[in-house]
């Protein structure tokens, strides 16, 4: 008997062409789209254009497509530490968010009341089982890998877990859509926070959360005062451009204060480190020892970085080889060892 799979349909050319290659494996497949924004959204995944789009990809590869509301707990679990973390001088990634409470948290629950054996999605990662364990690892086509994202997995979470993407690339998942006739095959990627218009963060938190509007001091790493600022959620670490301070030499943040409410510049210099601290770690891989060896990475579009990994418990200690740029606290960081995704937590500091 063929075993039952539920498909993410987000309407884009990914999750049509998973959906095929599992027909192709002989699972039954169902197709699924999370709405979790209101109907009268235009961005990417969320908007109706997104879900008729699914609904026509599930007609053309005859399987039944069904429609889900999570707006609610997307809300709650995704929207709303999004803005309290750039309330708090904390540069979120709501993705990642998204992905343990939605994608794999919501939709799973979902799945496994219809009955269905496993879950799969779109991602570009690879999913592999030895010795009874699970290795999650990064996908062949590594421009599209998002195994970054997927840190909070658990061993029991990739039991259920298909990924039929993980060894194709970007223009092979096309060129099976076109195969298949599937209207997406040809679909534009989005770039944009599916509830953030056109990215622009800052007119979000305006509208959204007007308290993010608290002008404050801009100081330098000695405490004189250079400047102002018009609220410490609408810089980032790293950033140069539109301080609104003078200087004769090049500026950058280097610290978000929340609780003194003010952006701390400094040189270049002080905008690179090596050391990382990371908490809420989880281990998508049991460790046999407080110190790992491996690649780490502390953005999504940067290749992983030689390090070391020290084991404290629910926190950890990144030390990289080479100073990073930019280390920005509410980011991800996660450790891999030879593609191998091994753990990953936020950046405190």
């Amino acid at each position: 008997m063929a075993k039952t799979v539920v498909v993410g349909l987000s309407g884009g050319v990914d999750s049509s062409t998973a959906a095929a290659l599992l027909l192709e494996q002989g699972y039954d497949v169902i197709g699924v789209t999370m709405r979790h924004l209101p109907a009268e959204t235009t961005n990417s995944c969320c908007s109706l254009e997104a879900i008729v789009d699914a609904r026509r990809v599930a007609k053309k590869l005859g399987i039944p497509h069904y429609l889900v509301d999570v707006e609610q707990p997307f809300y709650e679990r995704v929207i709303l530490p999004f803005e309290e973390a750039y309330l708090s001088g904390m540069t979120p990634n709501p993705c990642a968010l998204c992905n343990r409470h939605i994608k794999f948290g919501a939709m799973w629950e979902w799945a496994s009341k219809q009955g269905a054996d496993y879950l799969a999605t779109g991602h570009y990662v690879r999913l592999q089982e030895r010795d009874g364990l699970y290795y999650l690892m990064r996908g062949i086509d590594h421009a599209k890998d998002q195994s970054y994202l997927l840190y909070t997995m658990r061993q029991d979470d990739l039991a259920h877990l298909l990924f039929p993407l993980g060894e194709y690339y970007k223009e092979d998942s096309r060129r099976i859509a076109e195969r298949y006739g599937l209207v997406t095959a040809h679909k534009a990627e989005s770039q944009e926070l599916c509830f953030v218009p056109k990215n622009d963060y800052q007119g979000y938190l305006e509208s959204h959360r007007p308290e993010a509007v608290n002008p404050g001091e801009v100081v330098d790493t000695k405490g004189q005062v250079l400047g102002h600022h018009r609220g410490i959620a609408f810089y980032t670490i790293g950033q140069r451009r539109g301080l609104g301070i003078s200087s004769p030499v090049p500026r950058y943040v280097v610290k978000l204060d929340a609780k003194t409410n003010q952006v701390v510049v400094g040189d270049k210099e002080d905008v690179l480190e090596k050391t990382v601290h990371v908490s809420s770690v989880n281990y998508v891989l049991p460790i046999s020892a407080n110190q790992l060896r491996g690649d780490a990475k502390i953005r999504y579009n940067m290749e992983p970085e030689p390090a070391w990994w020290m084991d404290r418990g629910e926190n950890a200690e990144i030390i990289f080889d080479q100073p990073q740029w930019a280390i920005s606290p509410g980011q991800v960081a996660v450790l891999y060892q030879n593609d191998v995704l091994v753990a990953g937590g936020r950046i405190q500091k």
